[in-house]
């Protein structure tokens, strides 16, 4: 009787302890990762401290923290006299001392965090305090430094908690603000949705991509499975997954929260109807009512679209109908405002159209107000402004000022002339994200003196802010781009994303879909939702290119070219099971910016190939039938091609490198080609359209401008002799 008991309390710990494990998470996070680009922080006198950010998601705790901090401290600094402090949330967590044997060399120590003081929003601060003689010291001597690794990790231990099933802080658990990594949220259907539900999947992944934004976010789906996270599962009263076969029937849209049958700590979000048009409306309500959302179920009674969306409103990008404040741009306060001895940059990212036409602009309007502390005496202290880490103007910071308000402009034209120092600066070049930096750059008074005699002083901490009501304006520029751009759609979503709720695409998908296909689908959906910022309410989606092929609108393809295209002269790579070919132009270039010819661009071979190995692509051409519109096809040849596919939609460099009309995904990279005519959407009048393409012929513009001012001397000649004929004429004189 004994040994049974012993026997059964063994296995009572036993599973308590497993039930323990998987409900705790260590994550190792490299500064690599968490601290701003490029991972290091280089602390010096005058600018002492590092700061890391990082988040604790509402369905866990962190139950144990600390810090291993790897540093390299100068070889001049004085032993124990100088140290870093660390805080967490401005409380002191340990402070490390620098002894003799630690100068000059690589050090790790160890720094226990406690977990009490960790919230919602955590900030650790970095502190170092050095010294490097005893008098006379200048915080500004290069003596004074200490450089923190990008080795250096926080070590955090999560607990997960048991949430109720309540929809008010949706949308957690499903997409948590807290969280700062990539968002995974599979998908569940029945079986292979049919195209209303992959429409209604589409929506609600680019409501999720519009949440995730900077983050990225990917889609697994799954058919009749339970996720092994939280996940969405769509289900009707006809179709539903068979672990919710005894759940009840619906009589309306519905969306509902219910725990994972395996485990306590995994929600499920159900959107459910009675067929699959009260499913569409589910998620619409979830894009559009969410606010309203409590208790453990919800109905959907309506949605209603009360006005259409307008071209390129998506909120996620700048107006350009009329100027904006820099408050717009705030993702967070105090973000236009800085201080300290030497003030840290002020930064903020403008996304703009991909196809906003601002060739032979004169520059962009900005209205700037700033205020900041003057310093005692004219230093050459100064306002530096920097767009995309190239230098545009430089501002004299004066001793004496009440508020500083500048009219000044973004130079865009073809290169500005220095000619003091007969030096060609470079024109700036806006894409579609763009950072605009301001740099106060404050002159620090040396020290001097001797043992005897010493000069010194106290560094005094500067502050500065650009003021909220500052704006920059966009408003007035056409729309006209050169096309196929598959960067333009990585990087934008661009065409599709020119109308936010993508009201004029089309999403050809396949009859029988496979999960990575839907998968595919919902990533690309998703991306053009993160950078757009709104759902794609308006998209339709249909498995019968007949349906498609006459519409006015953008296409994109996912899986395979419909075979009335396959003889198309502008396809330029065909990608299929077991065979492929593709064109190579006749001219090719590896970077992105270029602004070879179009002839360069002509087809110059066309080469089959057969193999066994997986690949996918990425292309884009003009529609056949319509001339402003544009097809973007995501191919693969197989399950690992779709893999390979979805690797790249999902990864934020594969996906900034994409470019060209081509782009070939394989295991060993990306390969981008320029191949095909290139033709333009958008519109410009017909003067500033014979310019654009004259622009790109310098010798013809120089023939037609030297013929046309040859003629306009010519005319006037003649005119002028002609009045002077008339003026000495007898019959004028009578």
């Amino acid at each position: 009787m004994t040994k049974k008991i012993i026997w059964f309390t063994a296995l009572v710990l036993g599973v308590s302890a497993l039930s323990q494990a998987d409900t705790v998470r260590n994550v190792v996070m490299p500064f690599a990762q968490i601290a701003p680009a490029p991972g290091t922080f280089a602390l010096r006198g005058i600018n002492p401290d590092g700061q890391i950010e990082f988040g604790v998601r509402s369905d866990e705790v962190v139950t144990q923290a600390s810090l291993d901090l790897e540093f390299t401290p100068s070889p001049a600094l004085i032993p124990t006299e100088s140290h870093i402090k660390v805080y967490l949330n401005n409380e002191l967590m340990g402070v490390t001392p620098l002894g003799k044997e630690q100068m000059g060399k690589s050090n790790r120590v160890h720094i226990p965090i406690d977990p009490r003081y960790i919230t919602d929003f955590n900030r650790l601060q970095l502190v170092f305090v050095g010294h490097y003689q005893n008098i006379c010291e200048n915080p500004a001597s290069s003596s004074l430094w200490l450089d923190v690794s990008q080795a250096s990790t926080l070590n955090l231990q999560f607990q997960k908690l048991t949430l109720k099933n309540d929809l008010s802080p949706f949308p957690a658990p499903f997409f948590d603000s807290r969280d700062t990594r990539s968002l995974t949220l599979p998908m569940v259907f029945a079986g292979q949705p049919d195209v209303v539900q992959q429409r209604a999947a589409a929506i609600l992944a680019s409501w999720f991509g519009s949440k995730a934004q900077w983050r990225g976010q990917s889609f697994p789906v799954l058919f009749n499975q339970l996720p092994e996270s939280h996940g969405i599962v769509f289900a009707t009263n006809e179709k539903r997954p068979d672990f919710l076969r005894d759940t009840p029937a619906v009589s309306g849209p519905t969306v509902s929260i219910i725990s994972h049958p395996n485990d306590p700590h995994i929600k499920l979000l159900l959107v459910q109807g009675r067929d699959d048009n009260e499913l569409l409306t589910a998620v619409q309500g979830i894009a559009q009512g969410n606010t309203l959302f409590r208790g453990q179920r919800v109905t959907i009674d309506k949605v209603e679209q009360l006005a259409p969306r307008q071209p390129y409103d998506a909120p996620n990008w700048v107006r350009t109908d009329r100027p904006m404040a820099f408050a717009e741009f705030q993702q967070y306060n105090e973000q236009l405002q800085t201080d300290g001895i030497e003030p840290r940059p002020i930064s903020f990212t403008m996304n703009l159209p991909p196809d906003l036409f601002l060739i032979r602009s004169q520059g962009i309007d900005i209205r700037l107000k700033y205020r900041y502390t003057a310093p005692q005496v004219q230093d050459g202290s100064r306002l530096s402004i920097n767009l995309n880490n190239q230098f545009v103007q430089a501002f004299s910071l004066a001793p004496e000022h009440d508020q500083n308000a500048l009219l000044m402009r973004l130079p865009l034209t073809q290169g500005l002339w220095d000619s003091e120092k007969s030096l060609s600066i470079p024109a700036l070049k806006l894409g579609a994200t763009n950072q605009l930096r301001f740099d106060f750059n404050y002159t620090m008074r040396p020290s001097s003196g001797s043992a005897d005699r010493c000069e010194s002083y106290t560094p005094v901490v500067n502050h500065a802010v650009i003021d909220s009501d500052s704006t920059i304006n966009f408003s007035g520029y056409r729309h006209f781009m050169a096309m196929p751009d598959l960067r333009a759609f990585a990087n934008a979503g661009y065409p599709f994303s020119r109308l936010a709720d993508l009201s004029q695409t089309w999403v050809l998908v396949n009859k029988q879909p496979q999960p990575a296909q839907v998968s595919a689908m919902l990533n690309a959906i998703g991306n053009i939702g993160a950078q757009t910022g709104y759902p794609a309410l308006a998209v339709q989606l249909s498995d019968d290119w007949t349906q498609i092929d006459k519409q006015d609108s953008d296409i994109l393809m996912i899986g395979a070219i419909p075979p009335a295209l396959h003889d198309d002269s502008k396809i330029n790579l065909l990608v299929e099971q077991t065979q492929s070919w593709i064109k190579q132009p006749t001219r090719q270039t590896t970077v992105m910016d270029t602004g070879s010819p179009a002839a360069d661009a002509k087809p110059d071979s066309k080469t089959s190939v057969s193999g066994e190995g997986a690949m996918s692509a990425i292309i884009g051409f003009q529609s056949p039938y319509h001339d402003q519109r544009s097809v973007v096809a995501l191919l693969a040849d197989s399950p690992q091609g779709y893999t390979l596919l979805n690797d790249a939609l999902i990864d934020s460099e594969k996906r900034a490198s994409l470019f060209g009309s081509v782009s070939v995904i394989r295991e060993s990279g990306i390969n981008n080609l320029r191949v095909g005519d290139v033709y333009y959407v958008g519109h410009l009048p017909w003067w500033e359209r014979i310019w654009h393409v004259l622009a790109q012929h310098p010798v013809w513009l120089a023939i037609i401008s030297t013929f046309t001012i040859v003629m306009v001397a010519w005319l006037l000649w003649r005119s002028l002799k002609r009045f002077s004929r008339r003026r000495l004429s007898p019959d004028e004189r009578d």
